[in-house]
């Protein structure tokens, strides 16, 4: 299963996901609880400035919830090729 997690509200994550047709789920974290927990919340820099943000990152989780990869500042092509790699192991 395939979770994203973002901090736009639920009602923007819905369109988005049936603008796009997404095959998985989208969880709203406006408070950046799950994204802290993750490492996946910090602070980003942007034509010098600096701002807080999400830091594009992947867990893969087994179904007994062991963490079997993490990948921090990974880009969306490069996530899923890693993922895969990850659980075909």
């Amino acid at each position: 299963m395939v979770i994203g997690v973002s901090p736009d509200p639920a009602e923007a994550l819905r369109k988005f996901r049936e603008k796009l047709n997404l095959p998985f789920v989208l969880l709203s974290d406006p408070e950046h609880v799950v994204l802290d927990q993750y490492g996946a919340w910090g602070e980003k820099k942007m034509y010098g400035k600096s701002y807080m943000g999400v830091i594009r990152s992947h867990v893969v989780i087994d179904a007994q919830g062991r963490i079997l990869d993490v990948q921090g500042k990974v880009s969306p092509e490069d996530s899923v090729r890693l993922a895969v790699e990850v659980v075909t192991r």
